[in-house]
């Protein structure tokens, strides 16, 4: 048996019977704007084709998507952690925050989480990582749907609140065009103060 093979065994044997949530993130990266999480209880009676990592997905088939999770879904929940947070813990136990969010606003609540990666989120009944979760785990695959959706749909939202930045086309990741535009108009309240491109503008901008 593969490794590969022996991880996929191990974890149908985990969640046997079970009321498992898949938990995954969206927007580590970006130079802006909060961090996302989502958490998924799917429904066995009602599945849903085409579940994989919303990296992998168009914008129109993401959006399908979320709204099949939404309507099929046993249980949903997002959240998000702010910038204010994220500068101020670091963006790794930001994202963390918002999983534990998320995880906990579900109802009714799971016997067991799956997370998308090598860290765990603090919570009150177990939970197991996975290294490449959204890839394995359609309701890990179904967290990462809806996180990026909603932050995308958010990012879109700041762009009117922010305009000149494009944060509708970038989402606030740190594109040459984004990078550009932080370089003319400096740092908004939504920017990553932590963030070392944002820094780099900051001290720019107070010489």
């Amino acid at each position: 048996m593969t490794a590969g093979a022996k991880a996929v065994g191990d974890l149908f044997a985990a969640t046997a019977g079970r009321r498992v949530c898949g938990a995954d993130e969206a927007g580590r990266g970006p130079l802006a704007g909060p961090v996302v999480a989502a958490a998924v209880i799917l429904d066995p009676a009602w599945p849903i084709a085409g579940l994989r990592d919303s990296k992998l997905l168009s914008p129109l088939r993401r959006e399908l998507l979320a709204s099949q999770i939404r309507s099929r879904a046993a249980a949903f929940a997002v959240a998000e952690a702010s910038v204010q947070e994220i500068d101020a813990l670091n963006i790794l136990q930001a994202s963390l925050l918002a999983m534990q969010r998320a995880i906990e606003a579900l109802d009714p609540p799971p016997d067991l989480a799956l997370i998308d990666g090598n860290r765990l989120p603090r919570l009150r009944f177990e939970a197991r990582a996975i290294v490449g979760g959204d890839r394995l785990e359609p309701a890990i695959s179904a967290a990462s749907i809806l996180a990026k959706c909603h932050r995308d749909a958010l990012m879109a939202e700041l762009d009117g609140r922010y305009p000149g930045y494009g944060f509708a086309v970038h989402a606030g990741y740190p594109t040459p065009r984004h990078l550009e535009r932080l370089a003319v108009l400096g740092p908004c309240a939504v920017h990553r103060h932590s963030f070392a491109p944002v820094r780099a503008a900051l001290d720019r901008s107070s010489r």
